[in-house]
């Protein structure tokens, strides 16, 4: 069969590989910038595809972070007199963190700085990190509550440094209200608001600053992006997928257009389904009626199921005891449906890796996958 372009990979690939350079750029702080006594020139870090976050250093070597909800962070050893209330000064290298957003862990654990994170807002059976979860059955990483919940008195005993909360906790502003107060500095992970895939992966470049190894932190992520680019200008398989799971309650959940996921099922050479479903409001996510998920899905050359929500599966049989109707899909009696493991939304340093999964499926390749997995 002749393979065709797909004018939407093309699309996609224009919009996840910017054309970008590497360095530094001088700023003033007439840029929106606090003016902070004794600091001169400011110099902005050149980013590649996250959009969320921005990096600027001085002569001294502080860092200023500052992230798209307008929230302001001086990485230093010793925080200047007369700081305006409003920036979050983070102790650079801090040990002893408290780690309330999921999403993070990988990044500490790809900078080898596990040792600097003391507390957990997971139990160890919730982590799918090997290595945190490892971690904390071995003690070195203990149990402090959950975000919304964390054991202060506990924080307060060990000499907590640091808490690092997802966008989760805004939902419950009294427990970063209560850590500052407690003379905790609380940094908010905004990570999963990138548009772009290799712009959730940038983030590691805010850790690996927070950790001073930035070099570090500019290796990993270009070992990702690798990834991307040697599928830039892949052709489409022309087979469709549908990436999606069903609730408990039976409600068929799947991905918006725009969310990082599709469009890296359509940067390694797939089409999906559901692409006419865009982004009318924030959500990633869309619940659809079995009617219209049918009438679009039943064709798809491929599923992909999201076991990151509803559980793993092992079978057919089990996918299918989830909806009879599913016993009727293509991908189904093809035999062709694939499953995501537990750690792809946790582990975001390994978001290139993830994208050569897909690829292999799409076009058959036979090679072995680490983060998709067939079942029978």
């Amino acid at each position: 069969m002749m393979i065709k372009r797909i004018t939407g990979v093309f699309l996609a690939v224009m919009l996840l590989f910017p054309v970008s350079g590497c360095g530094t750029e001088n700023i003033t702080t007439s840029e929106k910038l606090p003016e902070i006594a004794g600091y001169g020139e400011w110099q902005r870090t050149e980013l590649e595809y996250a959009e969320c976050f921005s990096l600027y250093s001085c002569e001294n070597s502080d860092t200023l972070i500052t992230t798209d909800d307008g929230s302001t962070y001086l990485i230093t050893d010793s925080a200047p007199s007369g700081l305006a209330e409003n920036i979050v000064v983070i102790p650079r290298s801090p040990d002893m963190i408290y780690m309330a957003a999921s999403a993070v862990m990988c990044f500490y654990d790809a900078l080898g700085k596990l040792g600097n994170i003391r507390f957990s807002a997971l139990e160890a059976d919730g982590w799918y990190i090997e290595n945190a979860r490892e971690a904390m059955q071995n003690g070195d990483i203990i149990y402090a509550g959950k975000y919304s919940e964390p054991d202060y008195e506990l924080l307060l005993s060990e000499g907590c440094r640091l808490s690092v909360q997802s966008t989760m906790s805004e939902h419950v502003p009294r427990v970063k209200e209560k850590l500052t107060e407690l003379g905790i500095p609380v940094f908010v992970d905004r990570s999963s608001y990138e548009p772009q895939p290799l712009g959730r992966c940038e983030w590691i470049k805010v850790y690996a600053t927070v950790m001073g190894c930035p070099e570090l932190g500019d290796k990993l992520f270009a070992e990702q992006r690798a990834h991307f680019d040697e599928l830039t200008g892949t052709e489409s398989s022309g087979k469709s997928a549908v990436f999606f799971y069903i609730t408990a309650s039976g409600k068929i959940v799947t991905r918006k257009s725009g969310d990082y996921i599709i469009k890296m099922m359509q940067l390694a050479g797939g089409k999906n389904v559901f692409d006419f479903i865009g982004e009318d409001n924030a959500a990633s996510s869309v619940t659809l009626e079995p009617e219209q998920f049918t009438l679009h899905a039943k064709d798809a050359d491929i599923i992909i199921y999201n076991c990151n929500i509803s559980g793993e599966i092992h079978s057919i049989d089990e996918l299918v005891a989830k909806d009879p109707l599913l016993a009727e899909f293509t991908a189904v009696k093809n035999g062709n449906v694939w499953c995501t493991g537990r750690s792809v939304y946790q582990d975001i340093m390994k978001t290139g890796d993830i994208l050569t999964d897909m690829h292999r499926i799409f076009f058959d390749t036979g090679e072995p996958t680490s983060y998709l997995y067939k079942i029978n």
